[in-house]
């Protein structure tokens, strides 16, 4: 199956292996050495930011959810037992602050047209369907734009943010169900149902 978003996939994998030394990391901080608190928000910050802005689709509330995010994982550090990466444990908190802004203020863009326009030249995933389409950047942007702003709103937030998580960032099905708190079952099922749902309402951009 070729899907345009095994690109962004790809990178969210590329970039998962930043997550190296974490847990001595997290002991520190755990200890009493904060200095080691600002090692993880450097190293995890662009990722979180980037979900969160898949996720709402504003740049400043992606920056002030990962904010509010970095200070609950400071605050409730203590309660993180190694029993997950802590980069799953982080999303978790980064989710779920994302999910109930959305039930606040009902949002519901998934992926950015202000992204898509002012990133679209180096956009991996733009850059493959043009290639794919065989038709101008340009001209893909501007149509892309029309379509997304339509059909990318009827995903759901669960099922937005299984989609986020596995096909831009990366993760496993085990790590998203841990991120949303259920089973690889019920991952599986929205991704799915998600991936399909995108195939029929963007129908060429997405093609099997």
């Amino acid at each position: 199956m070729v899907d345009c978003l095994a690109v962004a996939h790809r990178r969210g994998v590329a970039e998962a292996g930043q997550e190296d030394g974490d847990a001595e990391l997290v002991a520190a901080v755990q200890s009493g050495r904060m200095a080691a608190f600002d090692i993880l928000v450097r190293r995890h910050r662009p990722r979180v930011v980037g979900v969160l802005y898949h996720l709402t689709g504003n740049r400043e509330d992606a920056a002030d959810l990962c904010q509010e995010a970095f200070v609950r994982a400071l605050c409730h550090i203590h309660d993180f037992r190694g029993r997950s990466k802590f980069y799953t444990w982080l999303y978790r908190i980064a989710v779920n602050l994302a999910l109930e802004q959305m039930r606040r203020r009902r949002l519901r863009s998934f992926y950015s047209l202000e992204q898509l326009a002012s990133g679209a030249e180096s956009d991996g995933v733009v850059l493959a369907l043009a290639s794919q389409l065989k038709t101008d950047k340009a001209l893909l942007i501007k149509e892309l734009q029309q379509q997304l702003n339509g059909a990318l709103q009827e995903l759901s937030p669960k099922h937005r943010t299984v989609v986020v998580l596995a096909e831009v960032e990366g993760l496993s099905m085990e790590e998203i169900g841990q991120v949303l708190g259920c089973s690889t079952g019920t991952v599986r099922s929205r991704l799915h149902y998600g991936k399909e749902r995108l195939r029929s309402l963007l129908g060429r951009y997405l093609q099997s």
